[in-house]
């Protein structure tokens, strides 16, 4: 790799990790463990989520709010979306306010669309034509098949 890469992918190894860690360490969260890991079919306010098991998505879910709220999940297992499945954004909820940590594996199933940043401890998995509008960050391996990722605007 010449340069600048090694110094720019340092830095963004850094960032990614400094994010995650700021998203874990947030305290006082809103709501706690729930549905009991399972979220498909809700529609979620802004807040602080926070779970200490798996997260599933089998279902759509809805994050309803205005352009500048936030959502912050904390994940402390794993985070899997069912194929075909999708996160909605409604009443102005902006992709780019919406993070995911994750200590374990995201799985995006088939042709899932999903909202928000993903940072991952570990790996994220996005399966046949699953799209994210956000980004996908992990500290060991993201793996594309056939996907589309769109930045949100900042």
């Amino acid at each position: 790799y010449a340069v600048p890469t090694p110094a720019t992918l340092t830095r963004a190894v850094s960032n990614m990790e400094t994010a995650y860690t700021d998203a874990a360490g947030r305290t006082l969260p809103d709501y706690t463990e729930l549905g009991a890991g399972n979220i498909g079919g809700l529609t979620l306010r802004p807040g602080l989520y926070k779970w200490s098991s798996t997260v599933t998505i089998p279902t759509d879910v809805t994050l309803s709010g205005s352009p500048t709220d936030v959502w912050i999940f904390q994940i402390a297992q794993t985070l899997a979306i069912s194929s075909g499945k999708q996160i909605i954004l409604r009443d102005g909820a902006k992709a780019k306010n919406v993070f995911w940590q994750v200590a374990g594996q995201t799985t995006l199933g088939t042709t899932s669309k999903f909202k928000g940043i993903l940072l991952c401890k570990t790996a994220i998995v996005i399966q046949n034509g699953a799209t994210l509008n956000g980004r996908a960050l992990a500290q060991t391996a993201v793996t594309l098949d056939a996907n589309s990722i769109t930045a949100p605007a900042f």
